[in-house]
């Protein structure tokens, strides 16, 4: 950890501080994950589900979109896999918090917002690590993409995680405990889930709930997924879905920040 900032710091003492602190921390949250590896497919066990027993259910659907229903139905699976993945990462703080391991974590040197960006790299690297094992399942069964389309969806999904699991870790400080937190996060994901297109084309729903399905910030990132693991042209769909995951990112971290300089120990 960094020694405590004095007054007479330099402003590039303070940036490497931080950067050093947010490597420690980050190294920290994933030595569990590099004991056991496990942990990581245990989180793709809900998309794999759905891939075995709902991919199935939209061979129909081929005829009506005129694709292979699997071109849009795994990128929203992705799209799906980085929203629990990183929108549950809150429930790990909640037993450092209970723990009093948290709180003894602010007393240190350390940064406030270094731990909070090394949790949140640590679930960016587990959400990255997961949608390219899903692709190694999918692509052999099927499903087309390209190189640096995939690579740009990957990207797309990190960036929307790093959001995700940043405003999760608020939801957390703010409920401080599973009881509470818990049905914050159900009530919140569900509406974005089912409203994002991820299941079903929204396409195919009555006129009033595709146009609630455009307030979704989700739904275009979905949107902009199914074009780039698709191999498609950076059209206005790409650019609005990274406009709105850059935007919630940056404005989460906005906040997330100000709430760990907030807390105290």
């Amino acid at each position: 950890m960094s020694e405590t900032t004095t007054d007479t710091a330099t402003p590039r003492h303070v940036v490497f501080g931080s950067v050093r602190d947010t490597g420690v921390v980050f190294a920290r949250q994933l030595r569990p994950m590099l004991y056991r590896p496990y942990l990581v497919a245990f989180g793709m066990l809900q998309p794999l589900l759905y891939l075995v027993l709902f991919a199935p259910l939209l061979g129909g659907l081929a005829g009506a979109e005129g694709e292979n229903p699997w071109q849009w139905f795994v990128p929203g699976l992705l799209v799906m896999l980085a929203l629990f993945s990183a929108g549950f990462a809150g429930f790990g703080l909640l037993p450092e918090m209970a723990s009093g391991a948290h709180e003894r974590l602010l007393a240190t040197p350390a940064g406030r917002v270094p731990l909070l960006l090394g949790r949140v790299l640590r679930d960016m690297v587990i959400v990255v690590a997961q949608i390219l094992l899903i692709l190694v399942v999918v692509v052999p069964l099927g499903f087309h993409t390209t190189p640096i389309g995939a690579l740009a969806g990957v990207a797309l999904l990190a960036v929307l995680g790093i959001g995700l699991s940043t405003l999760s870790y608020l939801a957390a400080l703010v409920a401080r405990q599973t009881y509470v937190f818990a049905p914050i996060i159900q009530t919140v994901m569900m509406p974005l889930l089912l409203l994002s297109g991820v299941l079903l084309p929204m396409e195919l729903a009555p006129g009033w709930l595709y146009t609630l399905s455009r307030f979704n910030p989700i739904a275009h990132v979905v949107d902009a997924a199914r074009v780039l693991f698709g191999g498609g042209p950076w059209d206005t769909t790409v650019l609005v879905g990274w406009a709105v995951a850059l935007g919630m990112t940056v404005l989460a971290l906005a906040v997330g920040s100000r709430a760990m300089r907030g807390l105290s120990t």
